[in-house]
């Protein structure tokens, strides 16, 4: 599978949601599954590592807060940032073309599903129909059998009489 940040570029996206506000691991995990629409969900392995590379460049820091350890940009960190607006930028765009590439195969999908659906729908109508054209006349048949029977039977008993 492709990964989904180049080299360097999740690093550079944690440090724009940092710069945002603080956050905790559980919320950038968050924030990014939210940026991609749900098709991408970095596991706590991807997230912590990094935030731990970025605390050790000085570009974040960590306070504990309650049972939740909370990273915070550093103004290096900004500075870095800031140097890095036009990676950003980059970053922002093929962000955007991909979740709008999966959303469109989504939609795609979905609508070739609903499409087949139909088609089975429609499929299962004539066949309910057919079923119960064929039990209709299978009991014309039998009442017709039935009558022609009892008509028989009839005259039968009619001509033993007579």
């Amino acid at each position: 599978m492709t990964p989904v940040f180049a080299h360097g570029s999740l690093r550079l996206y944690l440090l724009s949601l940092l710069a945002d506000q603080p956050r905790h691991g559980y919320e950038l995990i968050q924030a990014l599954s939210d940026r991609f629409g749900g098709t991408y969900i970095p596991s706590a392995g991807t997230i912590y590592p990094r935030l731990a590379k970025l605390e050790e460049e000085g570009l974040v820091t960590k306070s504990t807060d309650g049972r939740k350890t909370v990273y915070e940009i550093t103004d290096a960190g900004r500075a870095e940032l800031q140097a890095r607006q036009g990676d950003l930028h980059d970053l922002e765009t093929e962000v955007a073309d991909s979740v709008r590439r999966l959303a469109d195969e989504v939609r795609s999908g979905v609508s070739a599903a609903m499409r087949n659906l139909r088609l089975d729908l429609a499929s299962a109508k004539r066949q309910a129909g057919d079923a119960r054209s064929a039990r209709k006349a299978g009991t014309a048949a039998g009442t017709a059998a039935g009558n022609a029977a009892r008509t028989a039977a009839g005259a039968a008993a009619g001509a033993a009489a007579g």
